[in-house]
Formats: structure tokens, sequence, C-alpha cells
């Protein structure tokens, strides 16, 4: 799944699903080994119309099990009808989601057959229902990671339980239906085949009464990489090297489905795999589907991708997005091979699943796409994400030990993906790229279709290099924190006055947080100097494995120093980077003459850092920024810096002179190069929209209202829907704009899109009274629709309205746990971070967490808060020291 703990009693009520953990399910997978799931779903109301809030589903379920052993099955819904097992009627009034249904006396060979009514959801879980506003058509998915498969079908929820799934589903006339199998026939009330290209009505819905579709059987897969979407969906079909090809969106977005693209860049990525891998794809047919209301960025489902529909873009964007978007498609398709084709036995390796698609999305990128510099933009966002969760107080080994499903719900975290990922890149070259392949092909061959461990994928990679990683494996799975590098250098001149390397040692401190280990490295050293024409270029490089507090560079004793000295050049390991004295001095005033995009990238990181550690002010990386933005060739690193210069102001420099001068140097710089930038380019796109998120003069203000009505307009600048919604919320935020500017927006946009876009325009509103009332539907409104709950969280917060949100830096810590107690972790847990009171940096902002934090509380929410709080500590730490001047570190 691309990205968008505790005990068993932590969860919420009694009827919300249960929180399994890992002994359960290793008792139960030592019970029971299942063959097959006949699955049919009636999605219909009884009358060939969509059902509304419930659904008829039926399992026949085929499996062994120790004779005379007792078990359950897990199934979540409105309630069971009836069960069946081995031909003898079982209790069902014992039944609870909690709990389950209790399966005794069992055989050597079992069936068992649940009739049961199924609960439509609108948080993104299960199976979600959602109704088109501009027309009321109805669209539904499924997203069942980790174990919600149990809310569409009574089934046994756990990755080593795999079995075959074939699926009938009963739907409404017209509709499309897509699971993991191809269709084998869809047929109408009288059992004649259905037309294929029958027009649905404008509420999606056909004439005629309900088609049923029955699909093929599936191979042995995990219950949660199941799925099923349906409803009136555009389709368009492709083909590829023997592989049927389909995308989906709901028809109102099909104007700007760009199909080639998409298509293009999926048959890259099969033809990568191929070789890469050396398994061809396994799941017959390869349908995406963009659904909205989605959650995360997209899910693996084999066979069947859904990926949230903001992926088609119905506006401008910069090609940025498009380079995400490849990586989210690469990502899902590399879980084909690693997560569905062969999955984790248990969560403990959820890492194995995440990182691996992640590391592996970039590699085809690189090898296979037009984004060839993808390494880079992993520099630049994944491992900055990785390094500030690897610094909270909650952070874990790689290879976490998850005891249960609520721990497993707040891991797909920066450790999962990206510090995992980058770790992998690592041992890519610690053991050598192609050495790396064959120990994959080897796993994938020996155990296809099935389950294994890390430590089948080590010995698989052992074998295949020669080398034994239980060194390794501990030193980097098994613990936390980050080390830090840096070069010890020593020079003099040499006869011709030039300074020469007479030492050179790469330091490594030991890894914070954590129990301070020094850790292997394979890491390259490169030197950078001027060219000639204004340009700093490598000159020299060496890569070597670094093991101790101190390793020698032999290589480059005796070569120039040069202008930039580079440790962990090229990024092969994790590390923080810290740069020597000179040579940070020459990145601060020369950093976009650095001509290539990697090494530049690296050196903003570095710089980012120290800044985010207290060892650079933040006014001064504000000054770096604004200096070296307009030689930023990169656009994905264009928008990542201004996103920190934007940090930087509100939450990391002095509070007065951001407001003095942090805010206006910011907004004045970012308007001088909008007006300067090539009229249209994505550059001048992504400079207007960080102008409209930032706290603005009146005058500033006036500018981007007339871009927006176009009295006043930007060349090149085209004011689309989504374009004038964001200036639209920066006039609202500034109270240049209100209620009645959001109501003529939202009636002239009258989409799905539009009424998130609405919903987080209305959060914005400057009023205490608009802000109270939304806090409150957002803390008890437990029936919100998870998109317009994500679309209000993210206007809440404003860096121009401090005033207005003092007042729900209390009013959060006394609400917070209510909402943890009543929710599904996963919805609640959007409320419980997206809320938190980043915007309140002060002491008494931290005492507020710190003396919330000793009481009793779940441990999965007692960690999220610890993570809001060190979040605040790191900015109050970096205040102090962009006041003093002094190193805070």
């Amino acid at each position: 799944m691309a990205s968008l703990s505790g005990a068993v009693e932590t969860g919420p009520g009694p009827e919300s699903p249960p929180n399994l953990t890992r002994d359960d399910a290793a008792r139960r997978a030592g019970t029971v080994t299942v063959q097959s799931y006949e699955v049919a779903l009636d999605l219909t109301d009884g009358q060939g119309r969509p059902g509304e809030k419930t659904f008829d589903t039926r399992s026949v379920v085929h499996f062994t099990a120790t004779s005379g052993a007792a078990t359950w099955i897990d199934f979540v819904g409105d309630g069971i009808r009836s069960a069946e097992l081995n031909g003898e009627q079982l209790d069902v009034a014992a039944w609870t989601c909690r709990d389950g249904l209790a399966l005794p006396g069992l055989q050597a060979e079992n069936v068992l057959v649940v009739e049961a009514v199924g609960l439509y959801t609108n948080t993104g879980e299960g199976l979600h229902r959602f109704a088109d506003p501009e027309d009321g058509a109805v669209y539904l998915y499924s997203q069942f990671e980790t174990a919600d498969a149990k809310r569409m079908f009574a089934c046994f929820d756990q990755p080593d339980l795999k079995a075959t799934f074939r699926f009938r589903v009963v739907a409404p006339a017209g509709w499309r239906v897509v699971t993991n199998a191809a269709a084998e026939s869809v047929r109408g009330p009288g059992g004649d085949p259905a037309p294929e290209d029958v027009a649905a009505g404008p509420d999606g819905v056909a004439d005629g009464g309900p088609w049923t579709h029955l699909f093929g059987t599936t191979p042995r897969m995990s219950t949660y990489v199941t799925a099923l979407v349906a409803g009136p969906y555009h389709v368009v079909r492709s083909d590829h090297d023997g592989i049927e090809l389909g995308l989906y969106c709901r028809r109102p977005l099909a104007p700007y489905l760009d199909a080639e693209r998409l298509f293009t860049e999926t048959a890259q990525g099969f033809d990568f795999f191929h070789d890469a891998f050396g398994v061809r794809y396994p799941f017959g047919k390869y349908d995406q589907l963009f659904v909205p209301e989605f959650n995360a960025g997209a899910m693996e489902n084999a066979g069947a991708v859904t990926f949230r529909e903001e992926y088609v873009f119905r506006s401008k964007v910069t090609g940025y997005l498009y380079e995400r978007r490849c990586e989210t498609v690469l990502h899902e398709m590399a879980h084909m091979w690693f997560g569905d084709l062969v999955t984790m036995r248990w969560w403990d390796d959820l890492w194995l699943n995440e990182s691996f698609a992640t590391w592996a999305s970039v590699v085809a990128q690189v090898g296979a796409t037009r984004y060839t510099g993808a390494w880079t933009t992993f520099a630049n966002v994944e491992k900055s994400w990785a390094y500030v969760q690897d610094q909270l107080p909650s952070t874990h080994p790689i290879a976490a030990d998850m005891v249960d499903l609520h721990t497993v719900e707040l891991n797909f975290d920066g450790i999962t993906y990206a510090k995992g990922a980058s770790v992998l890149k690592q041992l890519a070259a610690y053991v050598g790229y192609e050495s790396f392949l064959a120990g994959l092909r080897e796993y994938f061959r020996s155990h296809a279709f099935g389950n294994a461990r890390l430590t089948d994928l080590l010995a698989a990679l052992e074998q295949a290099s020669g080398r034994d990683l239980s060194a390794w494996s501990a030193a980097w799975l098994q613990t936390t924190g980050l080390n830090t590098v840096q070069l010890d250098v020593e020079t003099a001149p040499d006869d011709a006055g030039v300074e020469v390397i007479t030492r050179i040692e790469v330091l490594q401190s030991p890894a914070e947080p954590g129990a301070g280990e020094l850790r292997p490295h394979r890491l390259a050293v490169g030197i950078y100097d001027d060219d000639g024409s204004g340009r700093l270029v490598r000159t020299h490089r060496t890569e070597l494995d670094v093991t101790g507090a101190r390793t020698a560079v032999p290589d480059l004793v005796g070569a120039r120093r040069g202008a930039l000295l580079l440790v962990n050049d090229d990024d092969l390991t994790y590390c923080k980077l810290r740069l020597d004295a000179a040579s940070l001095g020459t990145a601060i005033e020369r950093i976009g003459d650095i001509a290539d995009s990697l090494p530049r990238t690296l050196v903003w990181s570095s710089i980012w850092e120290m800044t985010r550690d207290g060892r650079n002010r933040a006014r001064d990386f504000v000054r770096t920024a604004l200096a070296g933005l307009p030689r930023e060739t990169e656009i994905g690193v264009v928008q990542r810096i201004l996103a920190q210069t934007q940090l930087a102001i509100s939450s990391y420099a002095e509070p007065g002179w951001a407001t003095s001068t942090g805010w206006p140097q910011f907004t004045g710089t970012v308007l001088r190069l909008v007006r300067e930038e090539e009229p249209g380019s994505d550059r001048q796109l992504a400079l207007v929209n960080a102008l409209a998120a930032a706290r603005l003069h009146p005058d500033e203000v006036a500018v981007l209202a007339g871009w927006r009505d176009g009295t006043d307009p930007l060349p090149g600048l085209e004011v689309d829907t989504d374009l004038s919604w964001t200036l639209l919320g920066a006039l609202v935020a500034h109270g240049a704009a209100g209620t009645d500017d959001i109501d003529r927006a939202a009636a002239a946009d009258p989409t799905a899109s539009g009424q998130r876009r609405a919903a987080a325009v209305r959060a914005l509103l400057p009023d205490a009274d608009a802000k109270a009332a939304l806090w409150d539907r957002l803390m008890h409104d437990d029936g919100m629709a998870n998109a317009l709950q994500d679309a209000s969280i993210g206007g809440f917060a404003h860096p121009a309205q401090g005033e207005l949100l003092a007042p729900f830096v209390r009013r959060y810590f006394d609400t917070v746990g209510e909402v943890w107690h009543r929710r599904s972790p996963e919805v609640a847990q959007k409320v419980v971070v997206g809320l938190y009171p980043r915007w309140a940096v002060s002491p008494e902002a931290v005492e507020l967490a710190t003396s919330w934090e000793s009481g009793d509380h779940p441990v999965q929410l007692a960690r999220l808060i610890s993570e809001g709080r060190a979040g605040v500590q790191r900015a109050v730490r970096a205040r102090a020291a962009d006041a003093g001047g002094a190193d805070a570190g």
C-alpha cells in the first residue's frame, strides 16, 4: 500500500473489529489450512437498485483442520443469518464482531457456509459506499489491509491463511464489477448474457433487473489483497505482453483520465519487473481503479489495484505530481511479487512488503521510465520522511515487533516505508545489484503463492552473494535511530600552492535515538570543484565500507581538496550527513551551482537537518533557500524547499523575526520569482501554490484576488477549477473572502472534488465561532465521511491564524481520548494526528502534552501524542537557537 500499538484491550467499543494478536493468529494457523472461498454478494436493494446501508454476503469455505479442534471465523457486519459447519447448524446468537463466530468440533475436512448481512462504510474501510453529488450514482470499492476483508465476507482474516477465491456478485444493471479474477460471465435477470455496452442511466443504473457477475478462480492469495469494485465506472482497456489492462474511474472524471500515459508507464513497469524478477506477473489481468474517498495512496489488491482518484488530475499540476503518481503505480505493481505472490507470515515483516515496493518502484522509474532522476526525489521526499520518524520518541526497529493489529496500524510510517527502502538500497550496494536480483529471483521461485519470513529472503541473498548477512541484519533491522557521518580532513599546499588532502577519515557517531550502535555502511565520498564555468562538478569519487567510529579513505589522499566534500555521495546509505565547515560555507553560498541534482539534494537535506537540530538558524536556512531557489532545476526539490522554508518561518524561527522579516522576505521573494518565471511553467505554478499557503500582507492578498477574478491576471497562469479553489482559500484565510464566496464556488463546482475543496476552504474561515463549530464536528460527528473529514482537518490551521487557534490546544487534550475510544484506530488516527496543536510552539503546550501523557491511556494513542509533543519540543529548541544564534545541538 502506498502512503495517504499496544495490547488487545486498547481498541474502541465492544462491537468494534477484533484486535487479532500474533499469538492467536499463530494458533489458528496451526489449526486450519484453507483451500478455497466461494463468495456470493448481492449489492442491490432487492428491486435492482443499489443497496443503501447493507448487502447480503454468503461464504462457502473449504478447509482442513486438526480433527476435534475448535477455532473461529471472522465477520464484522450487521449480523449473521445462519451458519452451517459440515451440515450442522451453528449457534449464531453468540457471534459478535469482536469475537467472531465459534467453530467447534472441527473435522479433518470441513465445509462452512455462512450467510450474513454486511454494512457499507463511509470511512474507507471494508466495502466503502460513495454517492456522487452530481448525479447520485453509487460507487463501491473495498479496502481490506490490514484485516478488513471480514467486513465483506466471513473469512479467516490473516495473511498466512491463503486460499483461492471465486466471487459471484449481483449488482444493478449497467454496473461494472471488478474482482481479482477476470469475469467469466455476466447475465441478466432471465439468465441471458447481459449486453456488453449498455448505457447506464443518469443515476448509473440501466433499465432492467440486476445482473449477475461470475468470476474465475484466483490463485492462492491472502484475504487482505482480495478486492471488489462496483458501480457505473468509466473504463478504458488495453493489453501488453499478453496481460489485459484496464483503467477505471468515476464517469465525471473520464475526460481527465490520461490513459495513454498510464498505460505506457504500466507497460514499462511490467517489462522492467519481468526482466529483474525473472518471474512473470502471476495474476492474469491487471486493472487499475481510481476510486473516491480513498484513505491511502493506493492498495495492491492482486490484479485489481485501487488508487485515490485524486491521481486523475482534473486541473493542471506540476511534473512532480506525475512523477509521484508513476512511483505509486510502480510501487503497487512491485507488490504483485513482493506481498501478493510471496506474502509475509505475519505483520512483523510488513516493512519487507512496503520497503521493497518503495525501493523497487524507484529502481524501475530510473531504469524504465522518463523519471531518471527518481533517486533525487527519493532522497528529497522518502528519506526526509524517514529522518523525521526515526528521531521521534516512538521510533522503532525496521523489523518491528507487531504483537497485534493495532500495533500494525500505527506502523505504516516513515520507518516501514522509507527507512526500510533506504536500507534495501544500501543492501543492494553491499551485496552487489546483480547478486541482489539473483537472490530475489530465487526467493520468488521458492515461495510462490506461499508465505515467507525475513530469514527466507536473507538466506536467498546470502546464497546469491556469498556474503554473511547476519551481522548486517542485526545492525540495521533490529535497531533504531540514525548515525551521523562526517569527514575529518587535513590538507596541505602542494608545490603549485593547491590544497591537497593529506589525511581523510569518515567519522561515524553512535545511532540516536537508541542504544548508540555503530553500523556497517557502504558509502561513497565525492569531491566537487568549480569546472571553470561556475558549476560545481564531481572530480573524484571513491566507494568503501565504513564499519567503526573512524574509517580512513586512502583513495582520496593526494587529491585536490576542492570546494565541497560530500560524504554519502550518491546516497548509498541511510544516515545524517554533516558537512565540514569549509564545505558548509560553499553549500550555503553556492548550493545552486552544484551541477547534478542528487548531490545538490543531499546538500539541501543536510542543511535542513541541521536547521531542525538547531545547528543552523532558521533565518539562515530561509536566506539560503531563497537565494538557491532560482537555480534549482528539479521541480520536486523546488516544491520541497518552498514547504521547508514555510515550516522554518512558522515553527523554527523566533516569532518576532518571523512576523517582521521572515514572512515578508518569503512572500516578497516568491512573488518576484512568480513574475519572473516562464509563463505557464511548472515553477510558476509551484510558486503560486506556495504563496497561497503563506501568511500574506494585504497588498499580496489583493494580488491573488486579481489573479483569481481576472482583474489583474498573471501571464501564463491558467486559473482552472482547482487553482481557483486554492486562491480562494488564501483569500478566505486572510478575511478577504467569506461564506458567500465559498457558496458561489461550490455551486460552480458541484462535484465530489468540489465538495472536498469547499470543506477545506470553509475550515479556513477566520472566525472563532466557525472554528469552534467545525472543531466540535470533527471531534464528535462519528458519521462524517472520511474525505470531508480529511479536507476539513487539512484546512483547520493556517499560519495567519495563531490567535484563533490558541483556544483549541487545551480542548484537544480534553477530547482526544474520547475520539480514540469511539472510532476505529485508522479513523481516529486522522483526528489525533491531523489536529494535534503543532501551531502552539511553546513550553506551555509541551507541558500540557506531558501532563496528558502521565495519565493512563491506550498505548497506541499515547504514542501518537508523544510524536506530536516531540515535534513541538523540537520547534521550541529551534526557535531558541534562532533567537540566540547559538548551536543548540
